[in-house]
């Protein structure tokens, strides 16, 4: 069984405290928020939860195993390294810091300490997700050709990070997932509107191996929430629409066939229509599936997917996106 501390009960704290509370392998020990009227909230959900204001009471505490940080990007680190330091493993929000140097501080950390730092990012573990992983690698898709996500909402603004920082680490996970640190490039253009000097809108795009392109569009200042991406391949084409309860996967038998006559110097493209079909998406919670995996790799002794190293990968990219920004939507090569 192991002992849970959970650090930040804000927006996404329940969820967490609810998972990990509800999970069989798993204890939730001690919340711990600065906010009076957070904790009194844990105080009133979990009575027999320990309640705290203090964050070292979970990183330091002898009955803890694992911590959870949900606070604010710009604190990840500090309450990360902290629990590294006291032998505990680490799970911890995205983006995992802010900034490249500090997640690389911690990958190491864990390493030489022989502990598990795991990166949320939930969507690798919903059940599109997981299907769009089995049609890639089964290469009913094809050769891969694009990437283009629409995330867009209105609200809610993050004080410490800009919307790219908010929303595209789940683009930036997901293509990591499916094909693995391929990116090889990067530009960004954003803008923002209130005078917080962070960008509320914006549009990446994305250069990996093999001439794929991805492209995201990420905004807080949409009149509807859109949550939709179109995965492009050379045999079959792929429609993820998160808001469609019933078909959230749509795989469609289109293309173009590209052929050369001879004797002739232009090339004759025909379009393929085919059939459309919509997969059956495993009905799975993704927290809780991502804590079982945390749980699996733990007794196994496994290296998760979703490892420190992974959550590096991310914070450079997003690192390159603000380098991108600075230079009005220069190309930034990547490592």
């Amino acid at each position: 069984m192991l002992r849970v501390g959970l650090i930040g009960y804000g927006y996404w704290g329940p969820n967490l405290a609810r998972n990990f509370n509800a999970h069989n392998g798993c204890e939730l020990v001690r919340v711990a928020d600065m906010l009076e009227n957070r904790r009194r909230l844990v105080q009133k959900t979990y009575p027999a939860v320990d309640v705290v204001d203090d964050a070292a009471r979970v990183t330091k505490a002898d009955d803890i195993d694992v911590v959870v940080v949900a606070t604010p990007v710009f604190t990840h680190y500090e309450f990360a390294r902290e629990a590294l330091l006291n032998g505990k493993h680490v799970w911890v929000e995205k983006p995992m810091t802010s900034n490249a140097a500090q997640a690389a501080e911690l990958v190491d950390l864990a390493e030489s300490k022989g502990l598990m730092l795991v990166v949320d990012h939930t969507f690798l573990f919903t059940g599109a997700v997981m299907k769009m992983k089995e049609l890639v690698d089964s290469g009913e898709l094809g050769q891969m050709y694009y990437y283009d996500s629409v995330r867009i909402n209105l609200g809610l603004f993050q004080h410490d990070v800009n919307v790219i920082w908010d929303l595209a680490p789940h683009d930036f996970s997901i293509m990591d997932y499916l094909l693995g640190p391929t990116a090889r490039a990067l530009s960004a253009h954003g803008s923002g509107h209130f005078n917080t000097g962070m960008e509320d809108v914006a549009y990446v795009i994305v250069h990996y191996d093999n001439n794929l392109m991805a492209h995201f569009h990420v905004n807080w200042l949409s009149p509807v929430k859109v949550r939709r991406t179109i995965l492009g391949g050379s045999k079959k084409m792929l429609l993820w629409d998160d808001l469609n309860m019933e078909e959230r996967i749509k795989v469609y038998d289109k293309g173009m066939e590209v052929t050369t006559k001879e004797g002739l110097y232009q090339v004759l493209a025909t379009p393929r229509h085919g059939a459309m079909h919509a997969p059956v998406v495993p009905g799975v919670e993704a927290l809780h599936a991502e804590i079982d995996y945390m749980v699996r790799c733990m007794d196994n002794g496994e290296r998760p997917f979703n490892d420190g190293a992974a959550g590096l990968r991310m914070v450079r990219l997003l690192e390159a996106t603000d380098e991108s920004l600075k230079h009005n939507g220069a190309l930034v090569e990547l490592a």
